[in-house]
């Protein structure tokens, strides 16, 4: 199917707009030069009404006595561009004499309700303009004067001037559209320079840029918002791979030391207790393999926030009481005490399953990073706009460079200098994802050594 490039649309658009706008221009262009031609002729004729009308004396018998031999001789001598046809009638309507021009021809005459009005009608298949005009004498009709002039050069220049202006008109819209394609061409390159780039960009070469154009206009801001986006592609496809790599490690570690657990059993017999040591541990890390692909799982379930979210009022007390006594356990191996001071029921308007989620990851990070015999404040609270979950641990604390890095999935912050922890980097990460997609503003302050505090803020809706 044939279409138009853009450069041509915008060409053509342009066109037809200049188009209309000629015409009515060349329209008007005709209609004053008529008005004016006609305007001319009309003046033209009044001024032989009046002139004739001087020379025409009255007798004491209330005719009018026409110097024959005088006006003849006068309108030989006259010589004019436009001729001009003269006729005089009695009150009987009879001829009593006419401009030589006419020769054997005679001015139609038309019933008197035309009297003083121009009529244009024909003299010898020729277009004329005449008029009659009634001569009076005391309010009494004594006759009439018969006036016409040639419409031929009239009608001669305004149908050279109608065939000019056709002519004119497609060549002036042929060089204005190649003017208007070449305005496009040259307007549009940043364009052509979006599609090339575009063309070069793979998922294997996204560093690609669109240059900018130099006047910021409406494509310098497409192109911009063009590279935002491709920035953001970008980035995504980088956390992508580097998401995948740290998932394949997470993974593959688990399974090396299952591995080499088994490997170890099987290479000579060994006692009931050594049997069970490392069947204990193998069951250890096959359990840590299976919070760890949960927590993918949950990841990638709500990585593009399009997860449906059952809003309902949850009584958080209760929540956290729930969450501390799973963790009882974890609890009383580090001997870790937890102080809760909860003055009155507070509840919120959220999700319960992944409000649960995010509680529970906080205190288990709490949990994990406090130091042995040291305790963990949970505090609720109220202030006009926000009820506020704050959750502090006396652990090991985050350095204040990585606070703005644990958002990021498998991150971990300095893992090295405590090997003895085990962890993923997911749980914070998890956390920051459901607090935006359940609008729970996050926020973490931490110092080394000294401990972490998590606040939770749930806004009224």
């Amino acid at each position: 199917m044939f279409s138009f490039s853009f450069k041509n649309r915008i060409a053509s658009h342009y066109i037809i707009s200049t188009g209309l706008l000629i015409s009515v221009f060349f329209f008007l262009i005709y209609q004053l030069i008529d008005h004016s031609v006609n305007r001319q002729i009309n003046e033209d004729i009044m001024g032989e009404v009046s002139k004739h009308l001087e020379e025409i004396e009255i007798d004491p018998n209330d005719t009018y006595l026409l110097h024959v031999d005088q006006w003849r001789a006068r309108e030989h001598k006259t010589v004019t561009v436009n001729p001009v046809f003269v006729q005089f009638f009695d009150i009987n309507k009879r001829l009593i004499d006419k401009s030589p021009s006419l020769k054997g021809l005679e001015l139609k005459m038309y019933a008197t309700k035309l009297n003083n009005k121009f009529i244009d009608t024909y003299l010898n298949k020729k277009p004329i303009r005449q008029i009659q005009v009634p001569i009076l004498h005391k309010n009494k009709v004594i006759g009439s004067l018969f006036i016409a002039m040639s419409l031929d050069d009239s009608t001669k220049i305004l149908k050279n001037l109608q065939e000019t202006l056709l002519i004119f008109f497609p060549i002036i819209l042929l060089v204005l559209f190649l003017i208007a394609r070449l305005i496009a061409g040259r307007s549009i390159k940043p364009v052509t320079l979006i599609t090339e780039t575009s063309n070069r960009i793979t998922k294997d070469n996204l560093k690609e840029r669109i240059p900018l154009p130099e006047n910021k206009d409406e494509l310098y801001v497409l192109s911009k918002t063009i590279n935002d986006l491709l920035d953001r592609i970008e980035s995504a496809v980088e956390r992508e791979k580097q998401f995948t790599s740290d998932a394949s490690h997470e993974l593959r570690t688990p399974l090396t030391v299952l591995k080499g657990t088994l490997e170890v059993l099987i290479r000579k017999p060994r006692t009931q207790s050594e049997y069970e040591d490392k069947i204990n541990y193998g069951i250890s890390e096959v359990n840590r393999l299976n919070n760890l692909v949960d927590q993918l799982l949950l990841l990638a379930r709500f990585e593009n926030q399009i997860q449906s979210v059952k809003i309902e009022k949850i009584y958080v007390n209760a929540l956290i009481l729930d969450i501390l006594t799973r963790y009882s356990l974890k609890m009383n191996v580090k001997k870790i005490s937890v102080d809760h001071a909860f003055s009155k029921e507070y509840y919120v308007e959220s999700d319960n399953y992944l409000l649960s989620i995010i509680i529970s990851n906080i205190i288990s990070n709490a949990i994990k990073y406090s130091n042995d015999n040291s305790s963990i404040s949970i505090v609720l609270s109220q202030n006009e706009t926000a009820t506020v979950c704050t959750i502090s641990d006396s652990g090991i604390g985050i350095p204040k460079e990585d606070l703005d890095k644990i958002r990021i999935p498998f991150f971990r912050s300095n893992p090295t200098h405590h090997p003895d922890i085990k962890g993923s980097g997911l749980g914070l990460s998890i956390v920051a994802r459901l607090a935006g997609l359940l609008n729970i503003q996050f926020e973490i302050q931490s110092e080394i050594n000294k401990g972490t505090t998590v606040i939770l803020s749930f806004h009224r809706m």
